[in-house]
C-alpha cells in the first residue's frame, strides 16, 4: 500500500519509506493438515503466479514485490500445521521463506516466454553480463538456444558487436527520435528501454506519449519485463542499474493515465467534428 506521500516533511531530502506491507494474521484452524516438503512446494508454483499477477496489476514497485510475495506464500505454509522435512522434521519459518523466494524466481522467469526471441536473449545475456561486454562466441552460442542471430539483434539495435565483443545497447546510446510505427523489428526490450528514457528525458508525459504509440499489449509486456530485469538487478547487487525499472513500475499508474486522458480527449475532438 503506498501509504506515504514523497512530498510530506519529513520525507524531503531523507531516505523515507513510499509504502507500508501489511501481513493479515488469521487464526489456524485445529484441524489443519500436515504437508510434505513436496506438497508445499507443489502448492507455491500453483499459487503464487496467481497472486503475483495481482500484485503486479496494483502495480507495486519492484523494491517491494519480493516482501510482499511473503503474505500469499506464507498464506500456503501456514495453512498446515506442520510442513514436514525429508528427515521427518517440520520446516523452518527460514526454510519456508527461502523457498518462497526461489519460486518467485521461477514465477518471473517462466513469463519470459511470452517474450520475443530478441528479448528472451537479451534478458539470458543481461542476466549473466548485466550491460558490460562479453564474448562473441558466448553470445552465438546463446543466440542459437534462442533462435536468433547476432547479426539481426545487431540490426535490431538491441547489441553492438565489435572486435570479438559483444554487449547491450545502453539507454543512453539509444537514438532520440525513435518511432515504433517506423521500427519493423518492435522487441520487448526495446520497448522498455525506450520507455525508460523517455521517463528519464521527458518526465512521465513523455512516456505516456510513447505507450501511447506502442499499445497496450506491448506496453504491459514492457511492465512486465522491467519486473523481471529489476529482480535480475536485485540479485546480481546492481542497484545503479536496477533504479530505473523500479521508477517505470512506480511511475505506471500516472503515465497510463495521461494515455487514457489523451486517448479521451482525441474521441472528444472527433465527436466535435463529426458533429460540427
Amino acid at each position: 500500500m503506498r501509504t506515504e506521500l514523497s512530498n510530506r516533511p519529513v520525507a524531503s531530502g531523507t531516505n523515507a519509506l513510499a509504502s507500508s506491507i501489511v501481513l493479515v494474521c488469521r487464526p489456524r484452524p485445529p484441524n489443519a493438515p500436515i504437508a510434505t516438503r513436496r506438497e508445499f512446494i507443489s502448492a507455491l508454483k500453483n499459487e503464487l503466479p496467481e497472486a503475483l499477477d495481482k500484485l503486479k496489476q496494483g502495480n507495486i514497485a519492484p523494491v517491494d514485490l519480493a516482501q510482499a510475495a511473503i503474505g500469499p506464500g506464507m498464506a500456503v505454509f501456514t495453512r498446515y500445521s506442520k510442513v514436514m522435512e525429508s528427515d521427518g522434521s517440520p520446516m523452518t519459518v527460514r526454510t519456508a521463506l527461502s523457498l518462497i523466494n526461489q519460486t518467485l524466481d521461477e514465477v518471473l522467469a517462466q513469463q519470459e516466454g511470452e517474450f520475443d526471441p530478441d528479448t528472451r536473449w537479451a534478458v539470458a545475456w543481461f542476466e549473466q553480463h548485466g550491460m558490460e561486454e562479453g564474448e562473441y562466441g558466448e553470445a552465438e552460442t546463446l543466440s542459437k538456444a534462442k533462435n536468433i542471430a547476432i547479426n539481426a539483434l545487431a540490426e535490431a539495435g538491441i547489441v553492438r558487436a565489435k572486435a570479438g565483443k559483444v554487449r547491450l545497447v545502453p539507454r543512453e546510446e539509444l537514438p532520440d527520435d525513435w518511432e515504433p510505427a517506423e521500427n519493423g523489428r518492435l522487441t520487448v526490450w526495446k520497448a522498455a528501454q525506450y520507455l525508460i528514457k523517455a521517463l528519464q528525458q521527458n518526465g512521465e508525459s513523455g512516456a505516456a506519449e510513447l505507450l501511447k504509440k506502442l499499445g497496450g499489449g506491448m506496453g504491459d509486456n514492457a511492465k512486465d519485463l522491467a519486473y523481471r530485469l529489476y529482480n535480475i538487478c536485485e540479485r546480481k547487487k546492481m542497484s545503479k542499474e536496477a533504479l530505473p525499472y523500479n521508477m517505470l513500475i512506480t511511475s505506471w499508474p500516472e503515465i497510463t493515465r495521461l494515455v487514457q486522458s489523451a486517448i479521451s480527449l482525441e474521441k472528444s475532438q472527433r465527436t466535435l467534428i463529426q458533429e460540427s
